[in-house]
């Protein structure tokens, strides 16, 4: 349940690519403690946040300064 926090509130709070990085990073993380069935639900549930992520607003861009 942490985990799944973790992703929902980075894909609140970043831009794509960091989004990106934070769930493979959580991902790599979790899957260390998890079973299987459980890495498997966070697994899925961050694909389903990433399709959100780019069916929302697949035309936006980041701007870097």
């Amino acid at each position: 349940m942490a985990c799944k926090e973790l992703i929902a509130d980075a894909k609140d709070e970043c831009a794509d690519l960091a989004f990106k990085d934070i769930c493979l990073d959580i991902l790599a993380k979790a899957r260390l403690v998890l079973t299987n069935e459980q890495f498997e639900e966070l697994r899925f549930f961050a694909v389903e946040k990433l399709k959100d992520e780019m069916v929302a607003d697949p035309g936006r861009r980041i701007r870097i300064q």
